[in-house]
């Protein structure tokens, strides 16, 4: 089946158009600066020399209309696009799974937008763009909360009064549901169904981990927003809950300041104070940047903390995987946490950990208690699967 997927954010619209049945990727790209100055197109065929396009994309629509013209010039008949994917950052307590658009689930990835504001109204808009440019492709919603909806309730809710909880629908909702889910089906089948307790590692600009007990989600590290959890790119992670209001009464800061510090001026760009690209750091501690030392020390332990909280979830672990941009590319990095986890019996295989690969790849060493593997992730396919399979039906 031939899908358009499509990653809408509030100024960019990521698009993918690949095959599911051979998994070929024909054409990939992104729209950049939508409705601001300097916008362009970056576009990729099968595999080939990336192309920059300087275009004015004052809307979304004008990008979207962009992508398909793009699309038809380099010769794929989109006439032939059989569904559209959505990725949609916040499925709230109406996308337990993925679902065919509508007028209906349209309506609830708007109702529950004020959960994540940056994205949700951005990707409803151009679900509803994409219906009427072209209403004879299905689309569906695929929500990165889904995954995560139906962890217990010991691990979702929150100790706060039930009438707030319930009329504000506040719980731990978590994010990357899509690509933990890749991981897990992914690393079943790679494994020959010899996995039971995993826990996934997301670490790239955005960070999550969560435990995966056959299948099922028993806890994940990002809470009502993907502000929780581990140190990220430019994220703070958890911190006290109180230090809001000490920034708010004791700093001056405003609601506003605060939300802009703790997601775009914290994280690992705020600890090194050089970049939130864990290559940059990783090129500092070894000039000696004391640092950007401390960013990479902090970033081991805070993983493998969390790593330790997500087998608790599950009573064990007998699989970790890491994947996304640190993950599949930072040997360093996975060397730093596995060393963390050695009192839990984690060891790797260093010479494998070094290893450049695109494919699923074992790196623990022969007398490791815990099975260790990269495997790239590919929310791409994930939701173009779910596109096929509900399309399909």
């Amino acid at each position: 089946m031939n899908v358009l997927v499509i990653n809408a954010g509030s100024s960019s619209l990521k698009y993918q158009l690949l095959d599911t049945k051979t998994r070929q990727v024909f054409a990939k790209g992104n729209c950049e600066r939508i409705g601001i100055d300097g916008s362009f197109i970056g576009h990729q065929e099968n595999d080939g020399e990336k192309q920059k396009l300087e275009v004015a994309l004052p809307d979304h629509k004008t990008a979207i209309q962009h992508v398909f013209k793009i699309l038809d010039e380099a010769g794929f008949d989109t006439s032939k696009i059989e569904g559209i994917g959505h990725r949609v950052v916040q499925g709230g307590w109406y996308f337990p799974e993925s679902k065919v658009v509508t007028d209906e689930t349209l309506g609830w990835a708007r109702e529950v937008a004020p959960l994540a504001p940056l994205h949700n109204y951005a990707e409803a808009d151009v679900i509803q763009i994409c219906r009427e440019l072209f209403p004879s492709i299905g689309n569906v919603i695929v929500a990165d909360t889904s995954f995560h909806y139906n962890m217990p309730e010991k691990a979702w809710r929150y100790a706060l009064p039930r009438d707030v909880v319930d009329k504000l629908h506040i719980r731990k909702y978590g994010a990357h549901g899509t690509s933990h889910r890749f991981i897990w089906k992914t690393t079943n089948e790679f494994l020959d169904g010899d996995v039971h307790k995993l826990v996934s590692c997301h670490l790239g600009s955005g960070a999550s981990l969560a435990a995966i007990q056959d299948g099922r989600v028993m806890d994940t590290t990002m809470g009502l927003t993907p502000l929780d959890g581990l140190i990220m790119g430019t994220r703070c992670g958890s911190v006290d809950p109180a230090t809001v209001f000490y920034l708010q009464r004791v700093g001056g800061y405003t609601v506003d300041e605060v939300d802009t510090m703790m997601n775009k001026q914290s994280g690992l760009a705020a600890l090194s104070a050089v970049s939130s690209d864990s290559r940059d750091i990783e090129e500092g501690a070894e000039r000696g940047d004391e640092n950007c030392k401390l960013a990479l020390e902090m970033f081991y332990y805070r993983t493998s903390q969390l790593v330790a909280e997500m087998a608790q979830s599950m009573h064990g672990f007998d699989t970790m995987v890491f994947t996304a941009g640190i993950g599949e590319n930072s040997d360093i990095m996975r060397l730093g946490v596995a060393k963390e986890l050695e009192w839990l019996g984690v060891k790797i295989d260093e010479e494998a950990n070094k290893v450049r690969s695109g494919e699923p790849r074992v790196i623990s060493a022969p007398d490791s208690r815990v099975k260790v593997l990269v495997v790239p992730t590919n929310e791409e396919l994930m939701i173009a699967m779910d596109v096929e399979e509900l399309l399909g039906k």
